[in-house]
């Protein structure tokens, strides 16, 4: 591939992304999430001020407090280790080796790009070794990973190695399906596509088992 250099902007508009860990600094995480709020509050207020809004009516003077919180508390508290999921594995002590999967896990994440969101569902399933996890660990997997800025790309990835090692098996598939607001409401504004990625490992890259967990999503 030939190399070349990429404005942030074109970065951003290619999908293309540096690695699949999420790019945090160093001190990411030196601050309280109360000092996060305040500094993101006193931010906010001033793009408000600068998009020329009257922070002073009732309707919008607390909302840059109310963004803040969202973004510490809600739509990015995946960034925060503190905030993973302890997916405890079992077990599999009735010997269970067939396919699990668990389908239509509701997925809500946010465009690193342009920080609007990404609406879909993910799909996942697993064939299970020694060890099985609760259902619920599942989904809580997908939604630790989708709580912070992100790439459809590295989000799929993401959660398909959080799997193999809560699960302790490369036995591991992911399909997640897409919209991206920021292809939807600016650019292209295109409503009608969507946009599917996927990570297959283990058995998962033999077509017989990627058929048939494929075959359960009616693909």
């Amino acid at each position: 591939m030939e190399n070349r250099e990429l404005h942030a902007d074109e970065t951003g508009h290619d999908h293309l992304s540096a690695s699949q860990q999420t790019p945090l600094r160093p001190d990411a995480f030196e601050l309280s999430d109360d000092d996060k709020i305040q500094i993101i509050e006193g931010h906010f207020a001033e793009i408000m001020h600068t998009l020329g809004l009257d922070l002073t009516d009732d309707s919008l003077k607390g909302t840059p407090h109310r963004v803040a919180k969202m973004y510490v508390k809600e739509v990015f508290s995946g960034l925060n280790p503190k905030n993973r999921p302890h997916a405890r594995s079992f077990s599999n002590h009735y010997n269970y080796n067939q396919m699990l999967v668990e389908r239509n896990i509701t997925l809500f994440s946010y465009c690193e790009h342009h920080f609007v969101p990404i609406v879909g569902k993910a799909h996942v399933a697993y064939i299970p070794n020694e060890h099985v996890v609760g259902l619920s660990k599942l989904n809580r997997i997908v939604q630790y990973y989708a709580k912070r800025p992100q790439v459809q790309e590295r989000l799929t990835i993401q959660i398909a190695h959080e799997l193999k090692k809560a699960l302790r098996t490369d036995n591991v598939a992911v399909l997640i399906e897409a919209d991206h607001l920021c292809v939807m409401s600016r650019g292209v504004n295109d409503i009608s596509s969507n946009t599917i990625t996927s990570e297959y490992s283990g058995l998962f890259q033999e077509a017989q088992y990627r058929n048939e967990f494929l075959h359960y999503l009616g693909k």
